[in-house]
């Protein structure tokens, strides 16, 4: 299997890290900037008799060595920057993805695309019109990052081990995202059984701005050691066909009563991609919710040049 990351930043780069180190499949990193992705590459490598593996990543600045590849992901972008929102890269980002989407069609049209560039779901809509693949094949990583940032907060808040929580956040990879405290469960109880109000609302709201907080901390640059995780477990979901649920942004055609808009749910991912969307039973209050959180996507959607 080949595996091709566009974008050897830190996300990009230490995904590439963590793919290779899984055997997940024949790894390529490509980056425009002159010769990063190729040391990259090399610094990987020279790591390979420390880590007992024998899989190498192939650095690359040439876009065309996307050819023929199986799984595309597509970190490359502007990264935010401490006082800067998603909605502030769009324009920029578009632009990148445009020339990205047009190799792809050329020299990979087979490829299942993992979108990871910011502002997620924005981009992960803006691929899915410019590739014209089907949902199964282009989705965005976001909630997936969410989801396990949820659950470490309440790990530490509870002292729980983490292997005990299943997490569930739904909508943006952003400020409108929605932590679901129901549909997530502590050693098969939700949480709200298992934590109270208080502590809810604040893991929710603590989940929501950790992204923010880590920009902030960071000063330059933003995470990359979780978000490059998550990319890993994605793939490695796809390459072993593992068909488990794991949460992503899709094109939603009716579900959840919206239609034309790419968001968070949780998936059943597999070797063909999305093998089926999860509808969860939300009450009302998660409804509106939700609904807002479309909403905040759709208004950025609506400037997109396409």
């Amino acid at each position: 299997m080949k595996i091709s990351i566009i974008g050897a930043g830190n996300v990009g780069g230490m995904a590439a890290a963590r793919i290779a180190a899984e055997n997940a499949g024949e790894v390529f990193l490509i980056d425009i900037a002159p010769g990063l992705a190729r040391a990259k590459a090399f610094d990987m490598d020279d790591a390979r008799t420390l880590l007992h593996h024998d899989l190498s990543v192939q650095g690359s600045e040439d876009l065309k060595d996307i050819r023929g590849s199986d799984i595309i992901v597509v970190t490359a972008g502007l990264a935010r920057k401490p006082g800067m929102t998603r909605e502030d890269l769009l324009q920029k980002n578009c632009a990148i993805m445009d020339g990205i989407s047009r190799h792809i069609l050329e020299l990979a049209a087979g490829a299942i695309v993992i979108i990871v560039t910011n502002p997620l779901d924005v981009m992960t809509h803006f691929m899915f019109k410019k590739l014209k693949f089907g949902r199964a094949r282009v989705f965005g990583m976001g909630i997936t990052l969410d989801a396990a940032r949820f659950a470490n907060l309440i790990s530490k808040e509870l002292a729980h081990p983490i292997s005990g929580i299943q997490p569930c956040v739904i909508g943006s990879h952003g400020e409108t995202m929605l932590p679901l405290p129901r549909f997530t469960n502590i050693d098969g109880k939700p949480l709200t059984q298992v934590a109270d109000k208080e502590q809810i609302s604040s893991l929710v709201s603590r989940t929501i701005n950790r992204g923010k907080e880590i920009v902030s901390l960071y000063g330059t640059g933003s995470a990359y050691f979780a978000p490059s995780a998550a990319i890993a477990q994605l793939v490695r979901v796809i390459a072993s066909d593992e068909r488990i649920p794991v949460g992503v942004s899709t094109y939603l055609n009716g579900e959840y009563g919206l239609t034309d808009i790419c968001i968070g749910v949780p998936c059943i991912i597999g070797k063909n991609g999305i093998e089926q969307i999860i509808q969860l039973g939300l009450n009302l209050s998660e409804q509106e919710q939700f609904a807002a959180s479309a909403n905040s996507i759709r208004q950025m959607i609506d400037l997109l040049p396409l």
